[in-house]
């Protein structure tokens, strides 16, 4: 591969959802400049793991690599950014978390993820197909790689060192020698409180070491026997669906998030502890309810997230909201749980026109919008 011209600067680069222009966010960071001034000639199949936005994605494209994630929403970043520069989709190949890595890559690229179970999980699905040929490069900003980080990489691949920092980003060099490793479970699992259901989770599922506080909360103040279809939106391990499951006997229950280890989690949640009513699920990944038919939904259930990768948002809820108005029909509700500081009863007002306080705590409220015709 002939040298990177540095880059991505000549591109087109947006994030997904895109921010406003008062406030725009960067869709490249310094992590990606310093991994692409690394690269020579590679043989065999090239990697990248946790492209955000498709800043790497786009730069590599004319070599095909696949691009692999655990978000539905960097996938959509990556093709948006891969047409915005004219560069075919198809030249990036696009594998979610839970499959398979190509066989005996010859570079790989990983931006450093958020969550450490992540991470974990990816080296060692990496050092199933990797050759000691295979040259691995590891990026991220300064401040998030950690002794713990590298003490993986030197665990599951072999010795590793690092770089010094440039532009506030480090870079991790490990060299593949299969030391010896214990194998572990694929997934976490703890029982729920109150209930006989065990909870697995996959390695990149939000709280995956128990059950949240915000969740048990919320799972006090859940509606009860509709029927219909209700929606647990941004489903994480499922926990939410699988209470209205039980709650709502006559509903049928869609489990929908842009994570496909939360989807994962949630299916076999269903089939472990419920396996009766798996005829009665549906299970999607998605960018909210993008693509799904209007005035739908008997009821939707969400505890939204507050960031996107590194950085503290409410674009992903708020398009949350607006999803979910589109996709009630007239009389259903879309019930939240969410932060008291986050201000998403006036957010819901001026979707919905109306919201109601359900129930609060110290630290969470419970919000209830209907949908309902708009007055003229």
């Amino acid at each position: 591969m002939s040298q990177p011209d540095n880059s991505f600067r000549s591109l087109t680069l947006k994030r997904f959802p895109e921010t406003d222009d008062v406030n725009p966010l960067q869709a490249w960071e310094a992590a990606d400049e310093y991994l692409l001034q690394q690269l020579d000639e590679p043989v065999g199949p090239i990697l990248i793991l946790n492209d955000a936005f498709g800043a790497l994605s786009c730069v590599l494209a004319a070599h095909q690599p696949y691009s692999i994630s655990d978000s539905y929403l960097s996938e959509l970043a990556i093709r948006q950014n891969l047409r915005l520069n004219d560069i075919e989709e198809s030249s990036v190949r696009f594998l979610d978390s839970t499959a398979a890595y190509p066989q005996a890559p010859g570079l790989v690229l990983i931006k450093i993820p958020k969550t450490l179970a992540l991470l974990e999980q990816q080296l060692r699905a990496l050092r199933r197909v990797v050759t000691p040929q295979t040259r691995i490069i590891a990026g991220g900003k300064a401040r998030d790689i950690h002794n713990s980080t590298l003490a993986l990489f030197e665990q599951i691949l072999g010795p590793t060192t690092t770089t010094l920092a440039w532009k506030k980003a480090r870079l991790i060099n490990p060299t593949f020698t299969a030391p010896a490793l214990a194998e572990v479970p694929e997934t976490l699992s703890w029982k729920l409180d109150g209930t006989d259901w065990t909870i697995h989770n996959h390695a990149n599922v939000f709280s995956r070491t128990g059950l949240d506080i915000g969740a048990r909360f919320f799972m006090q103040h859940l509606p009860e026997n509709l029927d219909g279809e209700l929606v647990d939106l941004g489903c994480g391990n499922g926990v939410i669906g699988m209470t209205l499951l039980a709650q709502n006997p006559e509903a049928k229950v869609v489990f929908v998030d842009e994570s496909p280890m939360a989807v994962a989690s949630s299916r076999l949640n269903v089939e472990t502890n419920l396996p009766g009513d798996v005829a009665r699920c549906e299970f999607m990944i998605n960018n909210a309810l993008s693509g799904v038919e209007s005035d739908r939904f008997a009821a939707i259930l969400c505890n939204p997230p507050f960031h996107q990768q590194h950085a503290i948002s409410d674009q992903v809820a708020w398009e949350m909201f607006h999803h979910a108005r589109r996709c009630l029909q007239y009389g259903g509700e879309l019930r939240i749980v969410g932060n008291r500081h986050l201000d998403y009863f006036r957010k819901l007002k001026k979707i919905f026109g109306n919201c109601e306080t359900i129930d609060t705590n110290n630290k969470f409220v419970i919000l209830k919008a209907v949908k309902t015709r708009k007055k003229r």
